[in-house]
């Protein structure tokens, strides 16, 4: 009994549906910190206005981890199965939507990650890098091409582990590529300026600047 042989075909990204995606998955947050730039404006009146950077940190503290974009991915996979020294050859072909999280890991925002200045009212931001999550293979709208004769029980199961394992290693791979990766680091800027910017501004420091950097990024000038 032969080992199947494993093929691969394109993976094609589904990005029509990114940058909406992105700002659902930034809203919450923001109301959230709405809220929180309210609550800070009754205890800390103007002339009582604290530490910027403290306030910017209880914000991060209050969500470890935010999704800032989700690409919709459609892995294109094929495996070949082997048996019985040649003789029962079978392949399968499947398509299976993917949704690949972009996150921030906030847990590791820290003092030295802002810098304020307080002449020019702006607030400067060193994000880490983003974490992608775990391929979610939409599995039930997955649609499979068979070709074989005759195919075993054990040659389906076989298949069907093949190119589940094929379409999550083709869908990380593509979620990786520079371009969507530039849209996630955008998606990620924006969110973490409206959502800092807005709870100072309320806060009562004024009209706010905040930019944003990930490491490995040149600093502003």
């Amino acid at each position: 009994m032969d080992d199947p042989k494993l093929a691969t075909a394109t993976l094609v990204p589904d990005a029509r549906r990114e940058q909406n995606v992105a700002r659902v998955s930034a809203l919450p947050w923001l109301l959230f910190l709405t809220a929180l730039a309210v609550l800070a404006w009754h205890v800390f009146k103007p002339e009582k206005l604290g530490d910027p950077l403290a306030t910017s940190l209880v914000a991060f503290e209050k969500q470890n981890r935010l999704t800032v974009f989700s690409a919709q991915l459609v892995p294109v996979v094929a495996s070949d199965d082997v048996r019985y020294f040649g003789l029962v050859k079978s392949k399968q072909v499947a398509v299976i939507p993917a949704r690949v999280d972009y996150t921030l890991d906030l847990s590791a925002m820290n003092r030295d990650r802002l810098a304020w200045n307080e002449a020019a009212k702006t607030l400067d931001v060193q994000l880490p890098a983003l974490t992608l999550s775990r391929p979610n293979l939409d599995e039930a709208r997955a649609q499979y091409l068979r070709e074989g004769v005759f195919i075993t029980r054990e040659a389906q199961d076989k298949l069907n582990r093949n190119t589940t394992l094929l379409a999550e290693q083709q869908a990380t791979n593509a979620a990786a590529n520079p371009v969507l990766m530039g849209i996630a680091r955008g998606a990620a800027k924006d969110a973490i300026r409206q959502n800092l910017a807005i709870p100072l501004q309320v806060a009562g420091f004024g009209d706010v600047q905040v930019r944003v950097r990930f490491d490995g990024e040149a600093a502003p000038k």
